[in-house]
């Protein structure tokens, strides 16, 4: 970050605290204090006025080559700086496992997640949860699923467990002086999806937003979590009503957000970049009625074929609308099963390698040495 940046994010951010607080009509009544989660959530609409930050799934436990060497990343090895934002998913705490779904242990995660915080970046946190009533995974759709989970239903009381389970993870996020770090939460993601057991064709907009608020409500009262960014989070749509049909309400959420990949050969990518300039369009809308912040929440082209993919597609888009981050998903590399490579950010010697250190160098795009040089969450 150049030096006329930095002192235009610190001015900024010095007025952070003044913005989206609740004031009182007696100037001389206490003020309240704000949560840290209000805080940086506060922080990152300011923030994604003057750019967005890079992310990256599972950023420093492995990539296209290696595995979980410390302080390894591959943006890092590219760039020469880690990503601002760091995915991570707990499909697995359910059950009690030692590792998650993609085999990262959580006690690592952990780990992790507090040195993050300790130099000032984001974490944030999806779930790729088992089917409860099939026993099946996450793209098991059994019908009923959902309602099997609501107060009176069969799975109700095991998804109590996978709750406290999930419970004793978040809360074990604190730092040196026994504060709950505040994190991104994105449960029962691309809703509008068709895939997962939780999406739109496997349950009504009632029973999701019941599930929503049963979650919600398990986690703050009965474990006293509160400090999640609770973010809401879709796949495609072409309307603000169809963002909004399964959106549990503006209590219930603190980020809008959607997911979206590209697929195809590189002359095929109009259709990609036409539909996410919409959704864009819409989410930017709803985030300025709703006064949310937005996010681009999970992207990228498998293998990046098209070599100025970050400045000629990803950023050519980003730059026009007010979103806080971008997440890229993460760097398997071979997938056996598969037989294909499987990965969403360069590696160093990649084709598009040099177009993303173009990229990081742009001054809309923010890493961890950004984030570094301020303070998201005061």
């Amino acid at each position: 970050m150049n030096s006329i940046k930095f002192l235009f994010f610190c001015s900024s951010l010095l007025l952070v605290g003044c913005q989206n607080r609740p004031l009182s009509t007696d100037p001389l009544a206490p003020k309240p204090e704000s949560t840290s989660k209000e805080i940086l959530v506060s922080n990152l609409m300011d923030l994604a006025k003057k750019g967005y930050m890079i992310g990256h799934q599972d950023a420093l436990a492995y990539g296209v080559s290696w595995r979980y060497q410390e302080g390894r990343s591959d943006i890092q090895d590219v760039a020469g700086d880690y990503p601002a934002l760091y995915g991570w998913d707990i499909g697995g705490i359910e059950h009690g496992k030692k590792n998650n779904i993609d085999g990262v242990p959580f006690s690592k995660m952990i780990q992790w997640i507090k040195e993050i915080h300790q130099r000032k970046g984001l974490s944030t946190i999806s779930w790729h949860m088992d089917n409860p009533l099939s026993g099946g995974n996450s793209w098991d759709v059994t019908a009923g699923t959902v309602e099997s989970m609501l107060p009176g239903g069969s799975k109700n009381t095991l998804y109590n467990q996978w709750l406290d389970r999930a419970a004793d993870f978040l809360n074990a996020l604190e730092d040196t002086q026994g504060n709950k770090i505040p994190v991104l939460f994105r449960p029962y993601h691309e809703l509008t999806g068709t895939w997962f057991w939780w999406c739109q064709n496997n349950t009504s907009s009632d029973n999701y937003k019941a599930l929503w608020r049963y979650t919600f409500d398990y986690l703050t009262k009965n474990h006293q979590i509160k400090h999640l960014v609770w973010v809401y989070n879709t796949a495609d749509y072409a309307t603000k009503q169809e963002f909004l049909e399964y959106y549990p309400s503006d209590a219930l959420v603190d980020m809008l957000s959607f997911d979206k990949y590209q697929y195809g050969a590189p002359d095929q990518g109009q259709s990609f970049k036409t539909t996410l300039r919409n959704q864009l369009q819409i989410l930017t809308e709803i985030g300025k009625e709703k006064n949310k912040p937005i996010a681009f929440a999970e992207t990228g082209y498998e293998t990046i074929p098209d070599p100025q993919w970050w400045t000629g597609t990803l950023h050519q888009i980003l730059k026009d609308f007010p979103v806080s981050h971008v997440l890229l998903w993460r760097n398997h590399g071979w997938q056996e099963t598969e037989q294909k490579m499987h990965y969403y950010a360069p590696y160093e010697g990649h084709p598009s390698a040099k177009d993303f250190q173009t990229f990081h160098a742009l001054d809309a795009t923010l890493f961890q040495s950004d984030l570094s040089r301020i303070n998201i969450y005061q």
